[in-house]
């Protein structure tokens, strides 16, 4: 208890003047010197970026298991905002990137953290999206602005991305899964340190959003994650259609070619890539797309290989982890947007307006060559063919793929990528679990999207609107001020998902507007439609996902 747990704060201007004020906190693995960071409704909020949890994985470490950050004896400065883990337009790159942001609203002078009366908040990790290639934790992306007006600690996580996280040879010199093990380490720091930060580090909620999402999927099923955290949420994102792979040689060997390095040995691979400028990596990321920064997700999970002396995040497919009983029973919410991936329309019908139509084109013309690569299954077998002479039916009929079937082209993304295998997802939790999973669809559509109409108009709500309502994305989209319109959805979303972390439970008894958000039952498909007035739906886009499961059927127990 020696470490517990002295969080003062050093005012360097007159009260009220939250500008150069710092804060200084003993932790087990040691000092950390902080900033002082305002809320929307202009509470302090304590600032600790870019603190590092895992020692730099460069040189021989480069494709390594990370290793725990040791314990340092100087005061760990954390005033400013912390690196990027190598991706495409990156700010800040370095490899020396395994880093977490830790944000609390301020304490009042009662509540500091002492060895006989802890604070102990909430804690609310969040991986952030990307598709293991873009984007980072970093405060620009994923600032406190709006949660931190909640009483909990907020938790921003860097992992490895591309090859230097996902690299899986199918042996034991890259079994795989870098990056995913980068944020067990990060869940071990947090168990160990987060009480100094007045965190409970028996109250985790794990959170992300697509790819982060998908990784927060993963924690419930790995052994690797036991214990460590205690609700989650997923946001659109969650296990794909098809089987995971053992490997993913043939990425790796591509790697290896764009950098000229031999291919014929692993060993050979991996000491010659180890041997390259980070700025090699992130250089080729777009040369890995086929067809218009497709397919998405390029690196993907691997089921890995048993090697003595590792642990492994993943020995089995999550679908047969799940069946058996072999993760970890959670409360959980789970939801995707109302349109996510639908906006490629817009990139398609500004692509037309300048005359260009080759993406339609090479859609009606190599249909069979294209789908596979843009809503990802396999490829080159008779199954792929017969799956996508169905989905084409289905979605556009007898039509040529263009303005009158538009709405046809939204829907199959957003169905391939996102929609269907977060709602199978739910529906395996469902079966298995005696914990309550709440479903929800985005449907609020503000001012300000991912994806515009001539810079001026919403798309609808694609895929990462709704983080807006979260986080201050000040890299992307203005501040809400208190008179913004959107200001009601981000008291109700933050209001939720801080409940969540205390409690397990997304929202008081019942929301604004006295529906209740019910847990997720199969015999409905039930779901909480957020939007200015929330209700509970039922039977989500029921024949397109039955359509997916059709095709893609699970094997029976």
């Amino acid at each position: 208890m020696k470490h517990l747990f002295l969080l003062s704060v050093v005012l360097a201007f007159a009260s009220g003047d939250f500008a150069g004020e710092q804060c200084e906190v003993t932790a087990p693995i040691g000092q950390i010197r902080g900033s002082i960071l305002t809320s929307r409704l202009g509470k302090k909020i304590y600032s600790f970026r870019g603190v590092r949890y895992a020692e730099p994985p460069t040189g021989q470490q480069r494709f390594q298991v990370a290793i725990p950050a040791a314990d340092w004896n100087d005061v760990f400065d954390a005033t400013k905002e912390g690196p990027a883990c190598p991706a495409i337009n990156g700010e800040n790159i370095t490899e020396d990137c395994l880093r977490i942001n830790l944000l609390i609203e301020q304490l009042s002078r009662s509540q500091l953290p002492s060895a006989n009366d802890p604070v102990k908040r909430p804690v609310l990790v969040f991986f952030h999206p990307g598709a293991f290639y873009v984007f980072s934790g970093q405060s620009f992306y994923f600032g406190p602005e709006y949660l931190l007006d909640k009483d909990i600690v907020l938790v921003t996580v860097n992992n490895r991305l591309a090859t230097l996280g996902f690299i899986s040879t199918g042996d034991s010199k890259a079994p795989g899964n870098l990056g995913l093990k980068d944020q067990v380490v990060a869940l071990r720091w947090v168990q160990r340190n987060i009480a100094a930060f007045g965190g409970d580090p028996d109250s985790v909620t794990i959170s992300g959003y697509s790819i982060g999402g998908f990784s927060v999927m993963l924690h419930m099923v790995s052994p690797m994650s036991k214990g460590l955290f205690h609700r989650a949420i997923m946001m659109s994102g969650s296990m794909t259609s098809e089987p995971y792979p053992t490997e993913q040689l043939h990425l790796a060997k591509k790697q290896a070619e764009l950098l000229n390095c031999p291919s014929d040995t692993t060993d050979a691979m991996l000491v010659c890539l180890s041997s390259k400028p980070v700025e090699n990596f992130t250089d080729t990321i777009p040369k890995f797309f086929e067809w218009y920064n497709n397919p998405t997700l390029l690196w993907s999970p691997v089921v890995e290989p048993e090697v003595h002396g590792v642990e492994r995040f993943l020995p089995e497919q999550p679908v047969d982890l799940i069946r058996k009983g072999k993760f970890h029973k959670v409360p959980l919410i789970a939801g995707v947007t109302k349109d996510e991936f639908g906006g490629v329309v817009v990139a398609v019908k500004q692509q037309h307006r300048l005359g260009n139509n080759s993406i339609l084109d090479d859609l009606n013309n190599d249909w069979y060559k294209i789908a596979p690569i843009a809503f990802i299954y396999e490829r080159d077998t008779p199954r792929s063919r017969y799956i996508s002479t169905e989905l084409r039916q289905f979605y556009f009929g007898n039509q040529s793929i263009g303005p009158d079937t538009y709405d046809g082209l939204a829907h199959i993304k957003a169905d391939s990528l996102i929609t269907f295998p977060l709602h199978r997802t739910v529906k395996l939790f469902a079966e298995n679990t005696d914990q309550p999973i709440y479903f929800y669809v985005s449907s609020y559509q503000g001012r300000y999207s991912f994806v515009m109409w001539n810079k001026t108009t919403p798309y609808g709500v694609v895929h990462h609107d709704d983080l807006q309502y979260l986080f201050f994305m000040r890299k992307i989209f203005p501040f809400f001020e208190n008179d913004a319109p959107e200001i009601p959805i981000v008291e109700l979303m933050t209001s939720m998902w801080s409940n969540f972390a205390e409690t397990g439970q997304p929202v008081p008894p019942t929301l604004a507007n006295n529906v209740t958000w019910e847990p997720y039952l199969l015999e409905t498909d039930n779901y909480l439609e957020i939007s200015e007035i929330s209700r509970m739906k039922t039977r989500l886009y029921p024949e397109r996902m039955q359509k997916w499961e059709s095709l893609f059927p699970l094997n029976s127990k």
